[in-house]
């Protein structure tokens, strides 16, 4: 087995005319945490899901996982990718009508038999193991109270959960903190450190701060291009200025 679980050649992202990304080459290894920073329209959040399939590059080569993302020669050739990576998003795309339980049941639904899964049929194990999951994150007492009656914080818990439910090799976390106080903010990245012990956790950050706490390494994204790559400890306040500016 290879020992980067990401592998990018080459990839550009050019929409209406507009470059987006353009990124020549890039390895992250299994295991590794890694931060992306930079400027707002930077490209973080495309790189992000252009790892996961949710959109397509104009050109170049990715590999999550030793399986082919980009260019991909079926679209059901994304559902083992998919099945492997968990996401933790800003917005947090709970479904609002469905309680914190059913919502972290849904994380395990890429892993299920396709009739199970379509059906959404859950077996008594898949349930206990919804119920430690939210016990995990400390949401067990909110696990009937529906998504869009909890608050930003519990709702990035329950994300956090559900992902714990899916087992990922792999969490894209997208501004997981986005919108949420310092408290609430510290108590999420915590929870994610933990929950992805043993896989790979590549976050955009858009509070620095809180680099130190989500990575060891920290890649910086100017204008869709890698100009910073660095352990976080190495990280300076000039190269912070040179990526902001």
């Amino acid at each position: 087995m290879s020992s980067n679980i990401i592998d990018i050649q080459n990839l550009e992202m050019v929409i209406a005319g507009r470059r987006i990304l353009k990124v020549e080459s890039l390895q992250i290894a299994r295991g590794e945490k890694v931060a992306i920073l930079g400027r707002n329209g930077a490209g973080k959040s495309t790189l992000l899901r252009c790892l996961n399939g949710f959109v397509k590059p104009t050109a170049g080569h990715i590999v999550v996982n030793q399986h082919t993302v980009f260019p991909l020669r079926r679209e059901r050739d994304l559902r083992p990718v998919r099945a492997q990576v968990g996401q933790v998003l800003q917005g947090l795309h709970l479904v609002a009508r469905l309680s914190a339980m059913e919502n972290v049941l849904v994380g395990g639904l890429a892993r299920m038999p396709r009739l199970r899964s379509w059906a959404r049929i859950f077996t008594t194990e898949e349930t206990q193991r919804a119920q430690a999951a939210l016990k995990a994150v400390g949401m067990a007492h909110l696990a009937e109270k529906r998504a869009d009656k909890l608050s930003g914080g519990e709702r990035q818990k329950v994300a956090i959960a559900r992902m714990l439910m899916q087992q990922p090799e792999l969490v894209l976390a997208d501004e997981p903190t986005a919108a949420l106080d310092p408290t609430a903010a510290d108590e999420v990245c915590e929870l994610l450190v933990k929950a992805t012990e043993n896989s790979t956790l590549i976050t955009v950050v858009h509070n620095v701060s809180l680099v130190p706490m989500l990575s060891h390494r920290v890649i910086g994204l100017k204008a869709g291009e890698v100009v910073l790559d660095c352990d976080s400890h190495e990280l300076t306040q000039a190269q912070l200025d040179h990526l902001y500016e």
